[in-house]
């Protein structure tokens, strides 16, 4: 390590200053830690004043030598030497140059790490990878400062941006368009650097309306699409794709089964999928640090991506060799939210529900059943539920056949499985408008999700079917 990136005069005399001046301890405090002081004296000292500092105490040798210890040890001799030093005006380039160092010391102290493990046959470069990406992140996050935005400069930009959405001529939407109309009324579209979790039981639809909005986006030319797939390969969810857009069961498709009509609209479909900006991960493991890495690389060579999703969050891991699955997702929803606001564009992360929502007789979600739900749901700006009340029916159905069939008994259900249901998106957590219920109709065979107002002739008729709250406003900013 050379010796220029140590800093023990500069050290000293920014401990100085805070010793002839406690006032600026506040300010250093903010911006450094102890562990950005190159000699054991200073950061011993520093963590005594901080101990201080957070309990009221004032910063003079008595109450100093009080809390040396064996740990943390400084004598009066030290301390009358630091005090010694000439007092500095102005602490900012003090403070600026120790960080720099630090800094400098650190990533020095990181690659002598890395060349380490390389060197050691137990770690494998993945493992390497990761824990590079982790300590550069983190680096990264002591360095960035973020002043405060005045009043003045906050309302230009606000006004700017009601400006934006009034020369769009669509007041409806705020964010990036969900590509469902009763959808976007209700949320004002996916907010730019929001979280957005998906969530529903097994068999519901997640993976299906995720891929609707992802179509609904790359049709309306609204921006690249990004989708981590942790269960489905790129061509599975590909084939739901051209089902959805050629109106063509999901099943023929599978098995060949087409006519020369739908061989064409297959051509036409694919020939116009294969032109837009899709990204697909189906790699099937994916941790925090790795998406952020991908992503961030990705949307550098590509600015035109508006949307990331997930499916799903709990097939992801955190990186961390921490055990506690709670404190796991935690990391990863909180990652997730990070990246969205780093990148500005809304992620979206499906997410699995508890089962002990069956024991209930109304078996439609509330924030509780999500799995780990405290951290998601902390970390979410906006949550939706997947709830088809068919999917019950059927198996509650199945059930009683199945029942009768053991006791020898017959059995005639009068359950009709229909070619189309209505499903409920329930709105369980908004950062910034309403909760509540809108209805689209699901077509099972292509699994299409369209809106259930569709068929009303005008846009009033089918502002009144919207289950909105007359006494909340959703709020357009």
């Amino acid at each position: 390590m050379k010796i220029a990136d140590y800093t023990p005069e500069i050290e000293r005399a920014l401990l100085s200053a805070i010793l002839y001046d406690p006032s600026s301890f506040e300010e250093i405090y903010s911006r450094l830690q102890s562990d950005d002081f190159s000699v054991p004296l200073h950061k011993n000292l520093f963590i005594i004043l901080t101990e201080l500092y957070n309990n009221d105490l004032p910063f003079d040798e008595e109450f100093i030598l009080k809390k040396s210890t064996a740990k943390f040890p400084i004598d009066r001799a030290e301390i009358v030497s630091i005090i010694g030093t000439n007092p500095i005006v102005g602490v900012s380039a003090y403070i600026n140059e120790i960080k720099n160092r630090s800094t400098k010391r650190k990533l020095a102290h990181l690659a002598l790490l890395i060349k380490q493990k390389s060197e050691q046959q137990e770690y494998d470069s993945e493992d390497i990878l990761d824990t590079l990406e982790q300590e550069l992140y983190k680096l990264s996050q002591q360095i960035v400062q973020h002043d405060f935005r005045e009043s003045e400069e906050i309302t230009a930009s606000t006004i700017e941006l009601i400006k934006t959405i009034k020369e769009k001529g669509n007041s409806t939407i705020v964010g990036i368009n969900t590509g469902f109309r009763d959808l976007n009324k209700f949320t004002a579209g996916f907010g730019i650097g929001d979280l957005i979790i998906i969530a529903a039981r097994p068999s519901m639809g997640k993976t299906a309306f995720a891929l609707n909005i992802t179509l609904k986006n790359l049709e309306q030319n609204m921006g690249g699409v990004v989708i981590f797939s942790l269960e489905m390969s790129a061509e599975q969810l590909m084939l739901r794709l051209l089902s959805n857009k050629t109106s063509i069961a999901l099943q023929d498709l599978r098995i060949g089964n087409l006519d020369d009509d739908q061989w064409q609209r297959l051509s036409d479909a694919a020939n116009a999928l294969s032109k837009m900006q899709l990204f697909v991960d189906d790699g099937g493991i994916l941790t925090i640090s790795s998406l952020r890495t991908k992503m961030r690389k990705l949307k550098s060579k590509n600015p035109n991506i508006k949307l990331v999703i997930v499916d799903y969050l709990q097939l992801m891991s955190s990186g961390s060799s921490n055990r506690d699955r709670h404190v796991e997702v935690s990391d990863i929803s909180r990652g997730l939210k990070m990246l969205a606001r780093e990148l500005q564009i809304p992620i979206i992360a499906l997410s699995q529900l508890n089962r002990a929502l069956e024991a209930r007789s109304d078996r439609r979600p509330m924030l509780s059943d999500l799995r780990e739900s405290g951290s998601i749901e902390q970390d979410a700006d906006l949550i939706l539920f997947i709830y088809r009340d068919e999917v019950y029916k059927q198996k509650a159905e199945k059930e009683k056949e199945e029942k009768a069939r053991q006791k020898d008994k017959p059995y005639k259900s009068n359950f009709e499985v229909k070619s189309e249901e209505t499903v409920e998106i329930i709105v369980g957590k908004q950062r910034n408008g309403p909760t509540g219920t809108i209805e689209l109709i699901f077509h099972k065979s292509t699994s299409r999700f369209v809106d259930k107002n569709d068929i009303y002739e005008n846009e009033e008729q089918a502002n009144t079917k919207l289950q909105i709250p007359h006494e909340v406003e959703i709020p357009m900013v």
